[in-house]
């Protein structure tokens, strides 16, 4: 054996777990679920062959277009507010202030907590008699505190609330982001004349895109995921007027309640490539606007 194909095969040998748990774990079962979204499989039969059926029906399933409607709301809502919010607290934590570790913690340490833990704390915080936030805003004057739980018009709003909890997160990755921006381009924007705003807006976001774009794609993967927090705040229920059924509950529960397994693969699926195609496309419209430091 010459030595290339000794490297070869140590090399083959030392990833083998990797291969192997990639197989295994995630190769296979996803070529499964492509095959059983052509199929009527529900767990306790063998699975049919049906074609395209699965598809057929998810073009005229009225929940699934609503949870579609709703998913599509909530990213909408979700990702701008917290990347604005994000931006903003990296900035302002950026700053030489006094007591500045401990803001940064303080922002930070809520994302550590389970979101399971998350939701169930927030259930009671957004309760409509006995919630902590209503009882507050009836203190400052509020007659009529809004009915977070239980209207379709403020569930929405809730849950986005909620959601940027975990805000601490993107915030530390845009912080650090501004630790690379050399402050000579700041120096240099002074001498020019430059004010807060030009400063901002000429060096800390263009300095900050490519941050800001791997948190997008990160936002939108798991804004389309979204599925803790409204199945544990809603107490599995999907919402006032299903004001809170996203796709994956919607997924889970034709999986793991209906036990139509071809059904929810296929919807698998049909998220992957919307997934994939909104990543694509934010990568495509991103092609002008990011700005490396090697260029």
């Amino acid at each position: 054996m010459t030595r290339a194909r000794r490297d070869l095969v140590a090399g083959l040998l030392w990833t083998a777990p990797w291969w192997l748990g990639f197989l295994l774990l995630t190769a296979g079962p996803l070529a499964a679920t492509l095959y059983l979204s052509f199929c009527d499989y529900s767990l306790l039969q063998p699975p049919v062959f049906t074609g395209l059926e699965n598809y057929r029906q998810l073009a005229v399933d009225p929940t699934f277009r609503k949870v579609l409607v709703n998913t599509v709301v909530y990213a909408a809502l979700w990702i701008p507010t917290m990347t604005v919010l994000a931006i903003g607290l990296a900035i302002l934590l950026n700053r030489p202030i006094r007591g500045q570790a401990f803001f940064r913690a303080a922002i930070f340490v809520p994302t550590i907590v389970p979101l399971v833990a998350a939701g169930v704390v927030w259930m009671w915080l957004l309760a409509p008699e006995s919630g902590l936030v209503n009882e507050l805003l009836r203190r400052v004057g509020v007659a009529s505190p809004p009915l977070w739980l239980e209207s379709p018009r403020w569930a929405m709003i809730a849950l986005v609330m909620v959601s940027l909890w975990f805000v601490g997160t993107p915030m530390v990755i845009y912080l650090a982001g501004l630790q690379e921006i050399p402050l000579t381009l700041y120096e240099a924007a002074r001498l020019d004349g430059a004010s807060s705003w030009g400063q901002l807006r000429h060096v800390t976001l263009p300095g900050l895109s490519p941050i800001i774009l791997f948190n997008l794609v990160v936002a939108i993967i798991n804004a389309w995921q979204v599925f803790a927090l409204p199945y544990v705040m809603w107490r599995t229920r999907p919402g006032p007027d299903r004001a809170t059924f996203f796709y994956t509950t919607y997924l889970f529960e034709n999986a793991f309640t209906n036990l139509k397994m071809g059904y929810a693969s296929a919807m698998g699926w049909v998220q992957l490539l919307i997934i994939l195609g909104l990543t694509g496309l934010t990568f495509w419209i991103s092609r002008r606007s990011v700005h490396y430091v090697s260029q």
